[in-house]
């Protein structure tokens, strides 16, 4: 069984480390605490958090290939903690499977924000056993793993693709805004750099395939933003914005 409202932090610098653990716990958390990946790794083993704070730079290897190594084993939020101001740096993280990051320094609050934002959508799921496998045509997504389907083939997205796609599905044959996108993928207005957003378009249109496999369409509007439409699907059980 996940245990409930569980942050895993793993975080190398003895000093930050603890004082991040307690505020974590004054906020209502449980914590597990690891200074290195192989102490991350025992923890694993025994627990299934509902959070992962993970520092990029670690002694034993990297945050950003450990999220890599774990993510098709693990369904938490992973918030990457990063000294690295780079954009590219962090569109690599994501891809690597990471949900977020936050950029070193950071204030605690904004921290508690963002961890508290994470528990809150996985307890929205949690809450609605129902809504855990949505269906539309040839496309299923499960909710809680973060897993998409065409037909039996697993689609492979990484974590910020299937928040796309799952955003685009629920909002089929409206123009969606970047800003609008950036605030309900990556929570937050902008990432500095309209090429996140266009990679990851990109991806997921390559990975949806041809319009012939399903009438999959991620339309670019000049100015506007992008339209998601797929003409041949049957009513599904998407939920559908308002």
């Amino acid at each position: 069984m996940p245990d409930k409202n569980l942050i895993l932090l793993v975080e190398d610098n003895k000093h930050l480390n603890e004082i991040n653990r307690r505020n974590l716990r004054s906020a209502g958390y449980e914590v597990l605490t690891a200074l290195s990946l192989a102490r991350a790794r025992e923890c694993l083993r025994d627990h299934s958090p509902d959070v992962i704070l993970l520092d990029v730079f670690l002694p034993d290897g990297s945050g950003m290939d450990f999220c890599r190594e774990i993510r098709g084993r693990t369904s938490a939020h992973i918030l990457f903690l990063t000294s690295l101001d780079e954009h590219n740096e962090k569109i690599k993280g994501l891809d690597m499977g990471g949900d977020d990051y936050i950029t070193k320094p950071y204030r605690l609050d904004e921290l508690l924000s963002r961890v508290g934002a994470a528990i809150r959508r996985r307890g929205m799921g949690e809450a609605n056993p129902a809504a855990e496998t949505v269906k539309r045509g040839a496309l299923t997504l499960n909710i809680v793993l973060k897993r998409a389907y065409l037909g039996e083939a697993d689609m492979s997205l990484a974590p910020k693709e299937f928040e796309l796609l799952y955003l685009f599905a629920k909002n089929e044959g409206k123009i969606l805004t970047a800003d609008a996108i950036y605030k309900a993928v990556w929570v937050q207005p902008g990432i500095g750099d309209a090429n996140a957003l266009r990679v990851a378009v990109s991806r997921l249109r390559k990975k949806l395939g041809s319009e012939e496999n399903g009438g999959f369409i991620i339309e670019s509007v000049r100015n506007e933003g992008y339209l998601f439409t797929a003409p041949s699907w049957p009513p599904g059980n998407f939920p559908q914005e308002n």
